[in-house]
């Protein structure tokens, strides 16, 4: 019998998960689409490749990463909310961070990049491209670009590269040419036009390392593959931490590819599937900007998103009553995007995964909250994930196990943070 995941990544396979995905591109693209699933489905049953990625990803980038018991943050939590509940009840929640965070460049990125880029040499290509929102994208591919010998140029929005000047700079270090995009918002929907058209015009040459799971067939399931290793090494590692696997899954969702890569690892332990009595709640955290009531928000599922097509793929997408794309809002420059990975549409179209949002405001407590807590300092993009915990906690049982994907570090939005929060702040 097929399972679930099975089932999902063979509907992937074939463009569609659900209704959701496809290739609504040019005629010009659909080849180049064609001949790269073809390479990338040669790839994965090459021994010889896999053992090649396999090293890179584990004495490169640094796999596996640790799952770590954040006791510090539960009890904080816990603390908090058994003040609410009367008599001698109690809460007692363990709450498990993920922590992709310790990869060379500081997020869950280079997971994908290494594999794309290697990808890209197999096919003979000289040069790679990227778009990137928050920066770490572009760090990633940048880094490996520099790694295999390759040509980069990263397209970032005018806005992003203000608030996220730390990773312009990382970018341009590594020697990849960072092209500042000036048209539209300025931000990460635009890098994405401006990647979609040089891909386009020099397809020949180039090859496009897109960063999240969403586009054209087949990048939302050439990223879910290159992502799911966080997944299954957090699943082996909760049963051998806890002797079971956990109640909730938490990550933050953009385009989608951390939180992809994590529940592609317990996909089939809900209450969906008959044979088995595990359910294993899976939570993206969308941003919730000014508040999903303001308008100024990048909340697709969790708010007012519709279906539509954008970057090549039918998914939920922030629009107005003409269909036009609306422009988003979020202090995470990496969750500042107006759709969302056509898998995830799937997921919450069949009550599979839960789609919550939370507020800037609400992330800078997590910010906040974490970097306190345990010294650690987390990414705005992650730091919605910690944020919800303050709902979460309230809702489970005693003795609930929770795994929050922490997909990257905060070095890069120290700046912004402050900036925002109205204090001076410099790099000395």
């Amino acid at each position: 019998m097929t399972n679930a995941n099975d089932a999902n990544q063979q509907a992937g396979r074939a463009g569609r998960f659900g209704e959701f995905g496809g290739t609504y591109v040019s005629e010009l693209l659909v080849p180049v689409l064609k001949e790269l699933e073809t390479e990338f489905e040669k790839a994965n049953a090459d021994a010889a490749f896999q053992k090649q990625l396999t090293y890179y990803l584990t004495k490169y980038a640094g796999r596996p990463t640790p799952l770590y018991y954040a006791e510090n943050l539960s009890r904080r939590l816990c603390e908090v909310e058994s003040r609410k509940l009367a008599g001698n009840q109690s809460k007692s929640v363990k709450i498990y961070l993920k922590r992709e965070d310790l990869l060379h460049t500081g997020a869950h990125k280079i997971n994908n990049t290494i594999g794309q880029v290697l990808l890209a040499k197999r096919m003979g290509r000289k040069r790679v491209i990227a778009e990137t929102g928050a920066g770490q994208h572009g760090v990633a591919t940048a880094t490996a670009a520099a790694l295999f010998g390759l040509e980069c140029d990263v397209y970032m929005g005018k806005e992003d590269t203000e608030r996220q000047s730390l990773n312009v700079y990382r970018m341009k270090l590594l020697g990849a040419n960072v092209r500042i995009v000036e048209s539209g918002t300025q931000t990460l929907k635009d890098a994405i036009n401006e990647a979609l058209r040089d891909y386009a015009t020099n397809f020949k040459d180039t090859y496009y390392v897109l960063g999240s799971a969403l586009g054209p067939h087949p990048y939302p399931s050439i990223v879910r593959h290159f992502q799911s290793i966080i997944g299954t090494e957090a699943r082996q590692q909760v049963l051998d931490a806890e002797g079971r696997l956990p109640d909730a899954l938490v990550a933050c969702v953009g385009g989608g590819s951390n939180a992809i890569g994590l529940f592609s690892g317990f996909m089939d332990d809900g209450k969906g599937d008959r044979n088995t009595d595990r359910n294993v709640r899976m939570i993206g955290v969308e941003a919730g900007g000014k508040g999903v009531s303001s308008g100024k928000h990048a909340a697709r599922i969790s708010g007012d998103g519709k279906k539509g097509v954008l970057h090549g793929t039918l998914t939920y997408v922030l629009q107005d009553n003409d269909g036009q794309i609306r422009g988003t809002h979020s202090i995470s420059a990496g969750l500042d995007y107006p759709a969302i990975g056509p898998e995830h549409s799937h997921l919450h179209e069949l009550k599979r995964a839960e789609y919550v949002s939370v507020t800037d405001e609400e992330a800078l407590d997590g910010f906040h909250l974490l970097a306190e807590t345990e010294g650690i300092i987390p990414a705005l993009e992650s730091a919605h994930a910690i944020a919800y915990l303050r709902k979460l906690v309230p809702q489970c049982g005693k003795d609930n196990i929770i795994i929050v994907n922490l997909s990257g570090r905060g070095d890069k939005d120290v700046e912004h943070v402050a900036n925002v929060q109205g204090k001076s702040f410099k790099f000395y």
